[in-house]
């Protein structure tokens, strides 16, 4: 029975590859992954239905990759394949606390996933299992945060959810200026105006066209993925 103070009672979690990789910076930290399992799996007990699109950069970057002379759509399909095997360590380490689980990817790959359909998506959600898409949007030269944009509105959700390094989204680079302003809250087209970094254009647009709610935030202190579900203010709200 779903808990009635639940705002968002249908999330997408966009997960980085840099994301389940701790400060080691390649690969996957299991203490990091721990973190992120037990965050989603405190919201799955809440009765919130969980999808996940993670990336994969952690293990490979296309578009670097391209700059050192690999073909931009070959190198893309590597990228895919990265976030397969994040998303494959996901669905194990969220099995392994007892949330059921499902891989779907873009790209067929029938023995560790199943295809991406959306109606059998939507009903591993209403069946309770978190499902994690992998291969971004199984087409080259579309980012991970497009495909992130592309399947929340694809199983309408109702918040799509964008973890980072930082807690919002900010004027300027945090890390480098430490006057830097948070926004709690910015639309769409001033993300697109100011060309703040919170996704590529390509997946701001779908969000905006699709009018998706986009909350940007981090997942490094326990409890802040609880909280957006419950309606609290964490990070920045994204919204036309």
């Amino acid at each position: 029975m779903p808990n009635p103070d639940i705002t968002y009672r249908r999330i997408l979690l966009k997960l980085s590859g840099e994301a389940l990789s701790g400060d080691q910076g390649f690969g996957i930290n299991e203490i990091t992954l721990a973190h992120v399992c037990e965050e989603i799996s405190d919201i799955h007990s809440l009765g919130v239905e969980v999808a996940i699109v993670v990336g994969g950069g952690n293990f490979f970057r296309g578009m670097s990759a391209s700059a050192q002379g690999i073909e931009r759509a070959s190198a893309d399909y590597i990228g895919m394949l990265a976030t397969v095997m994040n998303a494959v360590a996901l669905q194990q380490a969220l099995l392994n606390i007892g949330v059921e689980a499902r891989v779907q990817s873009a790209i067929p790959i029938s023995p560790i996933a199943e295809p991406y359909v959306r109606m059998r998506a939507v009903k591993h959600l209403q069946a309770s299992r978190v499902v994690i898409f992998a291969a971004g949007t199984g087409n080259p030269f579309f980012t991970t945060d497009t495909a992130a944009s592309l399947r929340a509105a694809e199983i309408n959700v109702n918040l799509l959810i964008k973890a980072t390094k930082v807690d919002g989204v900010y004027d300027s680079d945090p890390m480098s200026n430490p006057q830097a302003k948070r926004y709690e809250q910015v639309s769409y087209d001033q993300i697109l105006q100011e060309r703040l970094a919170v996704m590529d254009s390509t997946a701001i647009a779908l969000c905006r066209d699709n009018n998706t709610r986009l909350r940007v935030m981090s997942l490094s202190e326990s409890g802040t993925l609880r909280g957006v579900v419950l309606g609290e203010p964490i990070g920045t709200l994204v919204s036309n």
